[in-house]
């Protein structure tokens, strides 16, 4: 591994920030499952970039701020403020907890 999960898991919260559905989604597993709950999880890197494109064309872009983050081997959760861009130029901040984990040196599942 090039970077520890905790390291990767900030990385990939900060790519957020330039709405890059592909760039994303190449930080995830092939098999990746992304549950953005409440809605139905997505498994599967293409799926989850096409996932991640078509929310990602409604906005400018997400800031995470991560508050407090704490991993343990490959489960990584952190708790922060979602600041969502949108297109007339407001923000919506949205309070978050996520989990990661990671294999390989990248998120195999996110919720």
């Amino acid at each position: 591994m090039s970077r520890s999960p905790d390291e990767l898991v900030t990385q990939f919260c900060a790519l957020w920030s330039k709405a890059d559905a592909a760039t994303i989604a190449e930080n995830m597993t092939e098999d990746a499952v992304y549950h953005n709950i409440p809605m139905e999880p997505v498994q599967g890197r293409e799926a989850i970039r096409a996932f991640i494109e078509g929310f990602l064309a409604t906005i400018d872009g997400i800031d995470f701020v991560v508050h407090r983050q704490v991993s343990d081997g490959g489960l990584v959760f952190n708790e922060r403020t979602d600041i969502i861009r949108t297109k007339n130029g407001q923000s919506i901040e949205l309070p978050v907890t996520g989990v990661f984990e990671v294999v390989d040196d990248k998120v195999a599942a996110w919720r």
